[in-house]
């Protein structure tokens, strides 16, 4: 009787249909290297700040710190090399990113944005998208920055690493981006960047896109090796990428 009654529930049972997916709102773009271009001067401008103090720092250690908040690299160099602690190691750290700071700003005076990212901007605002931007910089360098290209009217949100506690790979400056900009489902999102960090913050967020581009210092082999949905050349190639993969 009892298989019985199972079959004939089942000729009136009918799964509950299969959820559409999500559809993508947010586009979370990191900044040196992927909407603007990469001259080298950020790990210059450290090197330099850090030996005005005395701190030896090679360009292959700062390389391993793309991507990551520029307050934290300064004071894990200044930690590691100096005798400061305390109240001294916080006005070092303070001296050294405030140097750091007024340099970045000087050589991001001219360098010019990635090939085709503007328009990019601009056809996904078109198609309904939302930007946001993320950077390991402090907000007084993004902020230089996107003045001089006039690039606030895109954005929804400029997240920056004065805005959390960690920068990447940690995700707040992504999960900051959602609250900003009124997203509070991580599958409408897209994050994307140049290095390994920006990978590896957009994999800790759980976001859907985890898109790496090659414009800026992460080579190849180096964001295969990081979990990711996409690379691309550029962000030039975003919307055909988002019109082709992520529509739905």
């Amino acid at each position: 009787m009892k298989l019985i009654a199972a079959t004939a529930l089942g000729a009136y049972y009918s799964p509950p249909a299969k959820a559409a997916p999500a559809r993508l709102r947010l586009i979370v773009l990191d900044v040196g290297g992927t909407i603007i271009q990469d001259h080298g001067d950020v790990p210059e401008a450290l090197e330099a700040a850090f030996s005005k103090r005395g701190i030896t720092v090679k360009p292959d250690e700062i390389a391993k710190w793309r991507g990551a908040s520029k307050r934290e690299v300064v004071r894990h160099f200044a930690s590691e090399r100096s005798n400061a602690t305390g109240a001294k190691l916080d006005a070092i750290c303070d001296a050294i990113y405030k140097d750091f700071t007024a340099q970045a700003i000087d050589a991001y005076r001219n360098v010019p944005p990635i090939a085709g990212a503007e328009d990019a901007f601009q056809r996904l605002r078109r198609e309904g998208f939302l930007l946001a931007s993320s950077t390991g910089f402090g907000r007084e360098i993004c902020a230089s920055i996107f003045q001089r290209l006039k690039w606030e009217q895109y954005f929804a949100a400029m997240i920056t690493s004065d805005d959390v506690a960690q920068g990447r790979p940690s995700p707040y400056m992504i999960f900051h981006a959602l609250e900003a900009a009124r997203v509070s489902n991580v599958a409408e999102v897209m994050a994307v960047g140049d290095t390994p960090l920006d990978l590896q913050a957009g994999t800790n967020a759980g976001v859907r896109g985890v898109v790496g581009v090659l414009s800026g210092v992460g080579k190849k082999p180096q964001l295969e090796r990081e979990p990711h949905t996409d690379i691309l050349e550029s962000v030039a190639g975003l919307p055909a990428l988002i019109a082709s993969k992520y529509s739905a």
